[in-house]
């Protein structure tokens, strides 16, 4: 829908409809309202039509309601309401008309992205078979008033009473009515068999094409898997060949000993699969692979939470345990869950408290031989924020916990509060903003799918000045609302993503914006720019920013515009690499930004300015480095990549909400390494969440069937205003939560775990 272009000065005809300018009706600005392919979307800027299409809402399912002569409202019984008025009563008719029309047709047509084949056939083969036995019964009812409508005229033919002919006509007038009702029947029934047909006879052949596209992205990957299996083979063995005239030359005359057998020699599981999964995972290979899982007993667990020793205690927690880290295999189900449940008591009842050192690592991710194919098969094309993944993909920290980690530099927003020059304060609020990009480079692991009305804190007012709150508002689309405050500043942004999973990468979306305030008064506001995750089946994964992104100071109208040089193999540039130029309110280049998202960034004031800076005709006079990248320890390859921000993050303290991300038990069975019953608490928790929305859909339907409001869905500690700099309704914080903490107040904190 991008490449529809809307003249704003003059009204557009689609489809043979008129849609002209209509008003928003709490008055606000003026938007397009176009209905095209089941879908109501609304334009407000050209450049939103080049970015993305916002603002959009499914109206398969949505509640369509007139409010008075002129006015109406949609709505999908979730966060989403639009409300449109008409000019006429005429007009506000037909746009009803035809959105009920267009309803109607979604509610056939529609179809689930995990559909499948077999799935779709046999709907349609019930479906079809029902109208045949419709079909059938009206031929049977044809054939018997046929027969009476017969009888009826032969008996007519017959008679000569005249009063035995008034009654034969009336008789023939009922028979010839029900014939005719009948014929309409089948007639009717004959047109929805054709229309059902010619329906599923669509679907069916556009499954086919997708099934066949997944087909033919499959066979490439096993097309490369098996190249680069073959090259493996050979590098092995031509290390073999070299290992071995090597120790020919080196080994005259040295002892030699038999062979012990190891564990992982006779473990199954490190095979080839192993070892291309290892890569998948970031991990090393089967040649370095730990040894083999270890049944979990309760006094390694009380070892691996104690720390083992004195000397390993002074670490808490922090230090591996290689057995405790792989001790999740258990052949049954039930003493898994038991000694789970035992975990979770003995981490919670060792919070983090106040004055003590907070955590610098987490426990080794365990290697697990996991069939990637049998998940990966199926989600190609589609949203993976819909799709359920194990936490074989995962690691152990949530969305909002991801996105807490953009403020891991904030004390870049501390020295530009600082700035008196608004264009250097810029330069360095577009530092901050790539700096959030950092721990992506090496950071492949998919973040936890917060449950709706989950929520997290991270409250580091005494060390690092700032603290935090973040609510998972929305679950369909997912959606995030954050807020966090400095000494001088404060930031807060609403969160949705559109992830699509194309085989060979995952390519990733944002769709919301960021603000940032400063005390003067200055107001930020920018959007995040596409992150690419490749190699996601062979290969080693690696992450790319690639895109656009225009900061704008509100206040004095400056601008930054950043270009994320997307990887190439054929660029001069260095690669990963960010540069950008802050302008003036008058287009007057002031500040240079240059550098690395994933290492540092330096800005420079401009001394000269002739031409474009692409043209390197800006003369930048000294440069200063605005931020550079704290790097994690080496050895944190093997718990995820995390930096010891990231680590502290899922760290447990006392009088946190119950809906904190620190609470979630799948999540942190995960960090304690038992994969197993984290996966089975994550179906447990999937199932309650789906539980609960089809209540709330539930009570939505009862209340449009009376014609009540649509109740929608209330977050906790946020709730929607119009934002003066957009227009569009955003999520704000309340101002609640932590009074709430203070006072230990829980009250309204919805049963989520």
């Amino acid at each position: 829908m991008s490449e529809l272009k809307i003249a704003r000065s003059e009204p557009v005809e689609i489809k043979g409809w008129l849609f002209k300018w209509t008003n928003y009706i709490k008055g606000y600005q003026k938007r397009w309202f176009v209905l095209s392919n089941g879908l109501l979307s609304y334009y407000r800027f050209q450049a939103e039509m080049e970015h993305t299409c916002r603002g959009t809402i499914s109206i398969h399912g949505a509640v369509i309601r007139s409010i008075d002569s002129c006015t109406f409202y949609i709505s999908n019984g979730g966060a989403q309401t639009f409300y449109l008025r008409a000019t006429t009563e005429v007009e506000r008719q037909k746009w009803v008309t035809a959105l009920e029309l267009a309803k109607a047709k979604a509610d056939v047509m529609e179809s689930d992205e995990e559909d499948n084949y077999d799935e779709v056939t046999e709907t349609a083969f019930k479906s079809l078979e029902n109208l045949l036995d419709e079909l059938q019964t009206s031929n049977e009812l044809i054939v018997r008033h046929g027969e009476a409508l017969q009888k009826a005229l032969s008996k007519l033919t017959s008679s000569e009473n005249q009063k035995d002919i008034t009654t034969q006509i009336k008789s023939i007038r009922e028979r010839a009515t029900l014939f005719r009702i009948t014929s309409t029947t089948m007639i009717n029934t004959s047109s929805k068999y054709l229309d059902l047909a010619q329906m599923y006879g669509k679907k069916c052949a556009k499954l086919l094409q997708q099934e066949r596209e997944k087909r033919i992205q499959l066979e490439e990957m096993v097309e490369q898997m098996a190249r680069e299996q073959t090259l493996m083979e050979q590098a092995a063995n031509q290390q073999s060949i070299t290992g071995s005239l090597k120790s020919e030359e080196d080994d005259e005359g040295a002892e030699f000993y038999d062979a012990a057998d190891t564990a992982d020699s006779l473990n199954p599981a490190y095979t080839i699969e192993t070892h291309l999964m290892s890569q998948v995972n970031n991990e090393p290979s089967s040649l370095d692979a730990p040894p083999p899982p270890q049944l979990l007993t309760s006094a390694n667990v009380d070892a691996d939470l104690s720390g083992g020793s004195s000397d390993e205690a002074d670490e808490g927690s922090h230090v591996n345990n290689q057995s405790g880290a792989n001790n999740t295999v258990d052949n049954q189900g039930n003493n898994t869950c038991e000694k789970a449940g035992f975990v979770l008591e003995k981490v919670r009842a060792n919070p983090w408290t106040p004055g003590q050192p907070r955590r610098k690592r987490i426990k080794d991710r365990p290697n697990y031989p996991f069939n990637v194919w049998g998940v990966m098969k199926n989600c190609i094309g589609k949203d993976l924020s819909k799709i359920p993944m194990p936490v074989n993909f995962s690691e152990p920290l949530s969305m909002l916990q991801r996105l807490t980690e953009d403020f891991e530099y904030a004390q870049i927003l501390d020295k530009a509060a600082t700035c008196t020059d608004m264009c250097e304060q810029l330069a360095y609020v577009a530092a901050f903003t790539i700096s959030s990009y950092a721990t992506t480079s090496n950071r492949t692991g998919k973040p936890f799918n917060p449950l709706l009305g989950e929520s997290f804190e991270c409250d580091r007012k005494e060390d690092l000045g700032w603290k935090c709150i973040s609510e998972q508002v929305s679950h369909h689309p997912p959606k995030v609302a954050q807020f966090c405050e400095g000494e001088s500043w404060k930031s807060w942004q609403e969160f949705t993503m559109v992830s699509k999973f194309r085989g060979k990468y995952l390519q990733i979306v944002p769709l919301g914006i960021t603000h940032l305030e400063f005390k003067t008064g200055d107001h930020y506001t920018w959007r995040k720019v596409t992150t690419t995750v490749h190699n996601i089946i062979v290969g080693k994964l690696w992450v790319d920013q690639h895109g656009d992104m225009e900061i704008v100071n509100h206040k004095d109208n400056s601008v930054c515009h950043l270009s994320y040089l997307p990887y190439s193999y054929f660029a001069r540039d260095q690669q990963r690499r960010v540069k950008g130029q802050v302008k003036d309110k008058n287009g007057t280049v002031k500040w240079l930004v240059d550098g690395c998202w994933d290492t540092s960034i330096r800005i420079a004031p401009v001394i000269q300015t002739e031409g474009a800076h692409e043209n390197n005709s800006d003369q930048p006079g000294t440069w200063i480095t605005a931020w550079e990248r704290v790097f994690p320890p080496e050895e944190s390859s093997k718990y995820y990549n995390m930096t010891e921000f990231a680590c502290q993050l899922n760290e447990m303290e006392d009088g946190i909400a119950p809906t904190d991300s620190r609470n979630r038990p799948d999540q942190r069975l995960m960090e304690e390494g038992l994969w197993d019953a984290a996966n089975i608490e994550k179906v447990r928790l999937e199932e309650k969440q789906r539980s609960v929305r089809k209540q709330r859909e539930k009570l939505a339907e009862e209340a449009a069937a009376e014609g009540k409001p649509v109740p929608e869905y209330e977050p906790v500690w946020f709730r929607k205003v119009m934002d003066k700099y957009t227009g569009d309704y955003c999520y704000m914080y309340n101002d609640e939560y932590w009074k709430c903490k203070q006072e230990q107040d829980w009250s309204r904190c919805p049963d989520i775990f």
